[in-house]
């Protein structure tokens, strides 16, 4: 059951799912307290997404440490959003392109995945899908939300929907 911040937090963000193209994919901030069920969140408004509105959406969750990655998977194992079996977590940066170019609808990952392939000589992130109906769940924005793996996240997905988690 939701505790009150997350009812209104949740009902909030889902408002503006509504307008996204006129916000041109920046949904917001959704501002938690250390211990106040951030992960939960994410669960409860990535299931209202599915149940309320039409489409085929992607959740991507992005964070920036291996434990937070492992936490907020097992949240969504735990409420039955996804299988515990269900290849959703890529190894590498490699098999995170491969999901994204595909049309998983929950992948969870480490923003240090969207570094440059530099074996490929690559200088510019390539545009790895122009979906407008990804939605980005990024967590501990005030850390993940800068630089260059963060600027090469945007231009592989320059139509997704943002939500910073922090």
């Amino acid at each position: 059951i939701a505790k009150n911040h997350q009812f209104l937090g949740v009902n909030n963000l889902f408002r503006q799912m509504y307008k996204r193209e006129e916000l041109k994919g920046k949904l917001g901030v959704f501002w938690h307290t250390q211990g106040s069920g951030k992960s939960y969140s994410m669960v409860m408004f990535a299931r209202k997404v599915m149940r309320k509105i039409f489409g085929n959406f992607s959740f991507l969750i992005v964070t920036d440490r291996d434990d937070l990655d492992t936490q907020i998977h097992k949240t969504f194992v735990r409420c039955e959003v996804i299988g515990s079996k269900e290849e959703c977590k890529p190894a590498n940066s490699r098999t995170l392109r491969d999901y994204l170019t595909s049309n998983k609808p929950f992948i969870f990952t480490l923003i240090h995945k969207f570094r440059l392939d530099k074996k490929k000589g690559e200088t510019e992130y390539p545009v790895l899908s122009n979906r407008d109906d990804i939605i980005v769940l990024v967590d501990e924005a005030h850390r993940t939300e800068y630089a260059d793996l963060a600027e090469n996240m945007r231009k592989a997905l320059p139509k997704a929907n943002y939500i910073a988690f922090t």
